[in-house]
């Protein structure tokens, strides 16, 4: 699979929706994950990321202005001794709850699918870190309707082993701008990864259309010690 350039992807599509990045340092000494929210209307856009405990959640920036909570209001990101947690809803929960009863990250989501808003039926998108003796792997999930039929729910997982150092993996919720919103496609794509927590932080939050871009999150954590850094931009603030 061609490395793709992380900027340029974010560049030229004004609405991947919700955005998972998971990879490594230019270094490799890094854990690097990255997470984004986007949103169009009024409700999603209201929003901003805050700190909560060793992970984030999502609230509501002028909280008279929030109308229905259930799908923009969650913790995207939670720890779980050495394993890190990324997601773009309630999930996140899902996966801390079941990992922590010794089921895998796979067998967490089979209780969920696609999100219940309709006709976009937005992917459940997730990743895992799993940081351990100076090892690291990683895993993304997706979780979506069948080309836009609620009928039926596609189920993919993909897994890397000792990764490469200077890249990573980035999925999204939509393929592009739409109405419907259309899914994510393929797999997970290629993607390089540069510089320091604060430069990383910045190329990527100036990629996203100005317009739709709500927070992002990136978080570098060290392989040896497992000791982390985080960043959180808000739109809001």
């Amino acid at each position: 699979m061609q490395k793709l350039d992380l900027a340029e992807e974010l560049r030229n599509n004004a609405y991947p929706g919700r955005g998972i990045v998971i990879g490594k340092s230019a270094d490799g000494t890094k854990a690097v994950a990255a997470y984004f929210i986007m949103g169009r209307s009024e409700n999603s856009r209201n929003r901003v990321f805050v700190e909560d405990g060793e992970g984030i959640r999502t609230q509501a920036y002028d909280p008279a202005k929030l109308k229905d909570p259930s799908l923009i209001i969650y913790a995207p990101v939670r720890v779980l001794g050495n394993k890190t947690i990324v997601t773009n809803g309630d999930q996140t929960d899902t996966i801390y709850e079941g990992m922590d009863k010794q089921l895998t990250f796979e067998q967490c989501l089979r209780s969920r699918e696609f999100e219940p808003d309709g006709p976009n039926y937005t992917p459940r998108i997730s990743g895992i870190m799993h940081i351990e003796r100076g090892g690291y792997n990683y895993a993304m999930s997706i979780l979506k309707s069948a080309d836009g039929d609620p009928e039926s729910c596609q189920r993919y997982t993909f897994a890397y082993e000792s990764p490469l150092k200077g890249e990573g993996h980035f999925i999204h919720t939509y393929m592009h701008d739409g109405e419907p919103l259309p899914s994510f496609e393929g797999e997970p794509k290629r993607v390089g990864i540069e510089g320091s927590i604060d430069e990383f932080t910045e190329m990527v939050w100036e990629s996203l259309n100005e317009e739709n871009k709500v927070a992002l999150f990136v978080r570098f954590i060290d392989i040896r010690t497992g000791e982390y850094e985080s960043r959180i931009v808000n739109k809001n603030s």
